[in-house]
């Protein structure tokens, strides 16, 4: 270990380092929001260090002997969960309130999480995978069970452990086969040693999917991060989950947690099983088409707000999946190879902004009347003008309309997804994307257009005001000028193209 090592993982490290802090002087810090107000100045430590990793990109450097690597995905990532934190950290300043004198232990929790999924964007191998997944995994069970006298919290909290360590056992086992595959646990060799993707090439003889070994576990792979996803078949618990934890660890789970996790698989297919990326594209078109079809169809259904969010997540999961599949088609049809991950990274910071949003509308209205369900957004727009006005937004931006950046985003996946000959696959996301214009803008139609159920005004605390106006800005800002956000994503992409 050297100095440069942790350089390197000093974003990661540094989120650690204060989410101990928080937690041993959680109890010492008595006065209102003096622990989010100390976590969120510590955040800027990690971000200032992600910015000058960022500055100072050149190629790949690995660390720690190769089982950590430093490259433009990593860095991009680490910015987008340690930005996500602190907007959720700055939106549940006064949510926190209630969890007195545990706030410290609640703010702990999440940078703990945070710190595991940035170590996660940067795993080089197998074995750091899974440990940055269990770091990632294991706060967020506590997180969900955070809210105290509340039964379906206990439950969402329990039941994301439970699920947790069978997708974990699932991930697990799949690492083992690829390993006794490919006698190697590297995505990346710095010293020029056997990789996963060496290792394929030598022994699949020709073998679809680099044989059936790399087969079932490159699957059973898939399965364990489709937990992490939302992706079909392994999404059930997402609106159980979303539903009973706190609204902040739901926006949380919905944007932080899926953005590293995209980043690790996309890292696996595309370098560690790189030469039979192509085998991969039809499973994952096939994945994304059910996934967004499932999520969408069922959040027709909804009315709780909560549920109905969870649901949305699904089908958004679906759509990024959709640049998954392009990167994979990629090696069958020309085009260009970082369209895909371009496109899923560019959609990913989109979605953040997009999303948290929403999130930060249902914690105000929740917190205030205690009401989850979609009815009580009724005549929003009169009890509550700004939050309508960001429900409005947001809910535009999800169903993909311009001016937005949910429109630009979308039609990034689509380029990508025709580029490679997967036009019937652009056809399913445009269909699933009439689907949920019906349940967005039925949101903005019960707040807008109903009477409200009561007179009383929702008022906004001025923390969240501020987080959910940077959310809502950038939602705007990036629908009418992406091309900042789009060089950012390519460079970031980059480090998945040979």
């Amino acid at each position: 270990m050297s100095a440069r090592d942790l350089y390197l993982v000093s974003p990661a490290l540094s989120l650690a380092i204060l989410a101990t802090a928080l937690v041993l002087a959680g109890p010492l810090l008595r006065r209102s929001g003096a622990v989010q107000a100390v976590a969120l100045a510590g955040l800027s430590v990690p971000l200032a260090l992600g910015v000058s990793l960022w500055a100072g990109l050149d190629g790949a450097e690995a660390a720690f002997g190769g089982a950590l690597v430093s490259d433009g995905l990593s860095v991009f990532l680490g910015l987008l969960v340690t930005c996500a934190s602190a907007l959720v950290l700055l939106a549940s300043f006064t949510h926190a309130e209630r969890y007195r004198p545990y706030g410290g232990e609640f703010a702990g929790l999440l940078l703990f999480s945070a710190a595991g999924l940035t170590l996660l964007a940067g795993a080089a191998d197998l074995l750091t995978i899974y440990v940055s997944l269990e770091l990632a995994s294991l706060p967020v069970a506590a997180l969900a069970a955070f809210a105290k006298g509340r039964a379906g919290g206990v439950e969402a909290g329990v039941k994301y452990l439970l699920l947790s360590a069978v997708a974990s056992a699932v991930l697990l086992y799949g690492f083992a086969f690829l390993y006794g595959a490919t006698g190697t646990l590297r995505l990346i060799a710095p010293d020029g040693g056997p990789t996963i993707a060496t290792a394929v090439v030598a022994g699949h003889g020709g073998f679809a999917y680099g044989g059936s070994a790399v087969l079932v576990g490159a699957a059973l792979a898939a399965v364990g991060f489709g937990f992490k996803l939302s992706m079909v078949p392994a999404q059930m618990w997402t609106p159980d989950v979303y539903q009973g934890a706190p609204v902040p660890v739901g926006a949380f789970l919905a944007v932080a947690s899926k953005g590293a996790a995209f980043a690790v698989v996309l890292r696996l297919f595309t370098v560690g099983l790189g030469p039979v990326e192509a085998d991969w594209s039809v499973l994952f078109a096939v994945l994304a088409a059910i996934t967004m079809t499932v999520g969408n169809l069922t959040a027709l259904a909804q009315s709780n707000l909560k549920r109905l969010l969870g649901y949305s997540t699904i089908a958004h999961a679906g759509y990024m999946l959709m640049g998954v599949a392009a990167v994979a088609a990629n090696s069958r049809e020309a085009g260009d190879g970082s369209l895909g991950p371009t496109a899923v990274l560019f959609y990913l910071a989109g979605y953040a902004a997009m999303n948290l949003a929403a999130f930060f509308v249902a914690l105000a209205v929740t917190e205030r009347t205690g009401d989850e369900t979609i009815a009580g957004l009724a005549g929003l727009a009169k009890r509550s003008p700004v939050l309508a006005a960001a429900l409005a937004v947001s809910a535009i931006a999800l169903t993909g309309l311009p001016p937005t950046v949910g429109f630009v985003g979308k039609l990034f996946l689509f380029n990508a997804a025709v580029n490679t000959g997967l036009l019937w696959l652009v056809v399913v996301g445009a269909l699933n994307g009439v689907v949920s214009a019906y349940y967005y803008l039925n949101l903005v139609r019960v707040a807008y257009l109903r009477e409200p159920v009561s007179p009383e005004r929702i008022g906004v605390p001025r923390t969240l005001a501020v987080a959910l106006g940077v959310c809502v800005c950038a939602v705007l800002v990036l629908g009418v000028w992406p091309s900042g956000l789009l060089a950012l994503a390519r460079t970031a992409a980059a480090a998945l193209v040979p």
